[in-house]
Parts: C-alpha cells; sequence; structure tokens
C-alpha cells in the first residue's frame, strides 16, 4: 500500500431518513356507507449504521464521500398497509476506528470487531394512521401523525492502528529500515527526517508459521504530545500497540536521555501508555566495534531501566534475539 493511499482521518456529513406520514384514508366500499378509518401507518426511516469490517486497512474508501444519506421511508396508505421502511446506509470501516462529534469532539464510540454494528444517527419514526385514534365517541377521526423527521450530524473518523508492536523512536533512528527487514513491508526509506508520514504495517513472520503485526509510526520528536511534528496524527496509533518497541540508534549523544524524552511524551500525551510493555533495541550496532560495544554496554547495564538488545537491520545482526524477545512479550 502506497503512503497516499494510508487515509486515517477523515469528516462526513451523514443524515437518517424521514419517517413516512401516517395515512387519513377512510374505508369505502359498494354497499358499504360507513366503513369507518383505515389510514396505515407510516415507515421507518433508515439508519446510518456504522459497521466494523476486518478487511479493511484504512479510510481510503471514505476519502471522497463527503454526505451519506439513508432513505426516507414510505407513507402509509388505505386498507391499514404499513408503508415500507427506509433503506438504512451501512458505512463500513477498518478495526480501531473511533467515531467523534464533529462539533464537540465528544468519542461516540469506537468500533473493534468484525461485522460490529452501531447506529450513528436514527431514522425517524413512522407516523400512526388514522384508524389508531378512532374511539367511541370520534368514530371518524380525520387526522394522523406525521413521521418524525431526520437526523443529521457531521462526524470524524479516527483509525488507530492494531499492531502487536509499535516502532517508537526519534527520526532516522532507522525504524523503516528494520521493519522492511524483519517483515514483507515496503516502506519509503531514505537518510533525511520524516521520511515516513504514515503508519506502515507489516507482518512478522515467527517459528512454526507464527506470525505478529508490527507498526512503523511516524517519529516523535520534542514536544509531540502538544502537537508539534506530526503531533496527535501518529501517537494515536501508538494506543493500540501491546509492545512498545523503543528504536535508538548506537551513535546518539545519550541513549537514556533520548529513551526518557521519547517516554515522557508518550507519558504527557496519555499515561495510560506507560503500562505497555516496552523493550529498547539499539540500532545501527554495525557501526561499533567489539571494544565500543563492550563499553557501551557496562555503561547501559548501569543506566537504562528496562531491557535492551544490539540490532543492526542492514548487517542482519540482533534480529532473530529481537524476534525471540517480542514474541516472548506477547505471549507471556
Amino acid at each position: 500500500m502506497t503512503e497516499g493511499n494510508f487515509v486515517d482521518y477523515v469528516k462526513i456529513h451523514v443524515s437518517s431518513g424521514n419517517g413516512g406520514k401516517g395515512s387519513m384514508h377512510l374505508h369505502r366500499e359498494k354497499y358499504v356507507a360507513k366503513g369507518g378509518p383505515d389510514g396505515g401507518d407510516g415507515g421507518r426511516g433508515g439508519h446510518v449504521i456504522i459497521k466494523g469490517n476486518k478487511n479493511l486497512w484504512t479510510l481510503l474508501h471514505l476519502k471522497f464521500k463527503r454526505h451519506i444519506k439513508a432513505e426516507h421511508g414510505e407513507h402509509g396508505s388505505s386498507a391499514r398497509s404499513t408503508g415500507a421502511d427506509g433503506k438504512d446506509a451501512f458505512i463500513e470501516v477498518p478495526l480501531g476506528t473511533v467515531i467523534r462529534d464533529a462539533e464537540t469532539n465528544d468519542i461516540l464510540f469506537e468500533i473493534t470487531e468484525d461485522g460490529e454494528e452501531k447506529i450513528v444517527v436514527e431514522g425517524g419514526m413512522g407516523g400512526r394512521g388514522n384508524w389508531h385514534f378512532k374511539s367511541a365517541t370520534n368514530q371518524t377521526p380525520r387526522y394522523a401523525q406525521p413521521g418524525i423527521p431526520l437526523e443529521e450530524k457531521t462526524i470524524l473518523m479516527e483509525l488507530k492502528v492494531l499492531a502487536d508492536v509499535g516502532l517508537v523512536g526519534f527520526p532516522n533512528a532507522g525504524k523503516s529500515t528494520l521493519l522492511s527487514v524483519i517483515t514483507s513491508a515496503k516502506p519509503k526509506i531514505a537518510d533525511y527526517e520524516f521520511t515516513t508520514l504514515k503508519p506502515n504495517l507489516g507482518i512478522v513472520k515467527y517459528r512454526d508459521f507464527q506470525t505478529f503485526v508490527m507498526a512503523d509510526i511516524p517519529g516523535i520528536i520534542e514536544g509531540a504530545a502538544e502537537g508539534k511534528g506530526l503531533g496527535h496524527y501518529f501517537l494515536r496509533h501508538i494506543e493500540r500497540n501491546s509492545v512498545l518497541l523503543f528504536l535508538i540508534p548506537a551513535d546518539a549523544d545519550d541513549i537514556l536521555k533520548q529513551y526518557e524524552i521519547l517516554l515522557d511524551e508518550l507519558r504527557r500525551y496519555n499515561p495510560e501508555m506507560l503500562d505497555k510493555e516496552r523493550l529498547i533495541a539499539i540500532s545501527k550496532c554495525d557501526m561499533l566495534d567489539d571494544e565500543l560495544k563492550s563499553e557501551l554496554k557496562i555503561e547501559l547495564d548501569k543506566t537504562l531501566p528496562i531491557k535492551y538488545l544490539f540490532i543492526s537491520s542492514v548487517a542482519q545482526q540482533g534480529i532473530t534475539e529481537l524476534k525471540d524477545s517480542l514474541w516472548k512479550m506477547l505471549n507471556d
């Protein structure tokens, strides 16, 4: 999937259908002079329904659909005939989609299961026909209920990527390179910051035909929690990951400081992120000789608070050990 096809944010105006009018018909038949009221009820207006689809990965199919409308209910007719219900309008979305009210920004609901259906705007109820209103004192009511009007709303759809492992790191830390080596994904790779502008997903093949999903999230910078850089546009994707893999290059000035900055940005965005399993991968270690690596290891053993590994995506060093560690963390 090309980067331009990864759409994770859309704004849509939705409107349900009007309820049909009840009928004011009076029964007329040969030899029946006063048959009484027999007006039928109006049909229900169509709902607009959000439905989860596990085969979708982005909101690309909704990118150019700005208005979605359900059908109106049919009016009632004679012989107590109820009007047909309006056809519901279905909007299929990938799992992990959050639906918000565009005016208040409140979360309406989330879609997390395949086939899950949620009504975002309800169709109007059909009006009752005049036969409902007959009584001993009013045997020929000449009125019926109108249908209830439609609802309309502007909604925001945000996709939070569902992945087992999320790659977290500063721009140009080697996240895309690692994803291209450890999976079959083909993310854009270049020697400049913010090469990745959209999340990339890849499936990691493990032993005995087992797999897990890894997501390459665009790089974090200081102040991301306040919206700097790509800010909230990528931080929300990390919320869905089970394990966070912090990628810090071996040539970084201060590995511990970089880790603490990354962790602090996640904490400021959502403190619950600190409850996730975490692992540090020191990337680009092919630049270190054995002596430098030993010195760095002694220093990191004293300072880093969690487990770390040395890896090199280009030289294929430490990749198997990394897969083993991630698999163990996911399945413990």
